[in-house]
């Protein structure tokens, strides 16, 4: 019975190489290179390994023997420099053959700004016609195409990660940090902050979806748009509740806030919360009513005090912001 469940092990491991946030599943041309560089230093360490079992082996087949000068000189001289040199040197010119490539701008001209917040994501949007705006927590990119994306932070270090992508960018406020990506497989994958930041530093989380270049285009024109749902009930508890003061809905007058994630397109996101909660009207009522206990440490104070009927209102007109 033991052996057959340790016999489970190895699959165990190698079901952990796939997923949305797997670097050893690479969707894109950076987390390819990021992957042939781990593999290379993965049979470097291999190699270097293999080298001290048979040299233990053999060394402890010749106990009591002693070694010879000629022997124990050649020993240290291949063993202990030759040899990691040649291999350290490898793995360094590798690595250095494959940065400027990862760091060249393409050609697509879409450029997003990216600032990481206790505990979520501002995105701004820059594309080559000229088409500018904002939205959070999730991210769209067109499959094939370089985008640059500029990486900056409000509060506190952060850390931007696709792994599935590419490879991780500090987030460090008064500095802008620049990464190239560039996806080569459409899909939905998961980013993190990949720095300690807080109580709700395992709530930070963010969806990106690889859309192909027509069909990316198109989301941007839409997302570039004003909000197309009726004022309503809800929209004017958003309003009369101070909600528009910290959160921009455009096409919403009085809801021009910047202290919140932009609200424009909720109904239209995966996820509340920076990729804590599916979204439905129910979680967002919920994150509404009890944002700090979903949220540790969050600064959108919790509405448990306004009655569920107004909550309810003002999650369900936010759920039909598309």
């Amino acid at each position: 019975m033991k052996s057959g469940v340790w016999a489970w092990v190895p699959l165990g491991l190698l079901a952990a190489c796939s997923g949305p946030q797997s670097a050893l599943d690479p969707a894109g041309h950076e987390a390819s290179a990021v992957a042939q560089l781990f593999w290379g230093m993965a049979i470097a360490s291999l190699v270097i390994w293999v080298a001290m079992m048979l040299l233990s082996l053999h060394a402890s087949r010749r106990r009591g023997e002693p070694w010879s000068d000629r022997a124990a000189s050649r020993l240290i001289l291949y063993g202990g420099a030759l040899v990691p040199t040649v291999l350290l040197a490898a793995l360094l010119v590798f690595g250095l053959r494959l940065m400027p490539e990862l760091r060249a701008p393409g050609s697509g001209g879409t450029r997003v700004a990216v600032e990481g917040e206790q505990f979520w994501w501002r995105v701004r949007y820059e594309l080559q016609d000229g088409t500018r705006f904002d939205t959070a927590n999730e991210i769209r990119l067109p499959r094939g195409e370089r985008v640059e994306f500029l990486l900056t932070a409000e509060d506190v270090i952060h850390s931007f990660w696709i792994p599935s992508l590419g490879g991780k960018m500090d987030m460090i406020p008064g500095t802008t940090n620049r990464l190239v990506l560039q996806p080569d497989r459409v899909g939905r994958f998961r980013g993190a902050c990949a720095e300690f930041c807080g109580a709700s530093h395992a709530l930070m989380a963010f969806e990106v979806e690889v859309m192909e270049p027509d069909d990316f285009r198109a989301w941007a024109a839409r997302e570039a748009a004003p909000v197309a749902a009726p004022p309503g009930q809800g929209a004017a508890l958003f309003l009369k509740n101070g909600c528009g003061a910290c959160h921009g809905v455009r096409g919403l007058a009085t809801a021009t806030g910047r202290i919140g994630p932009d609200l424009t397109h909720l109904g239209a996101r995966q996820f509340v919360g920076a990729g804590t909660l599916p979204n439905t009207v129910d979680n967002i009522d919920r994150f509404i009513r009890d944002t700090r206990a979903i949220k540790p440490a969050a600064r959108m104070p919790s509405f448990s005090t306004l009655p569920r009927e107004e909550t309810m209102a003002i999650a369900t007109w936010l759920g039909s912001l598309r």
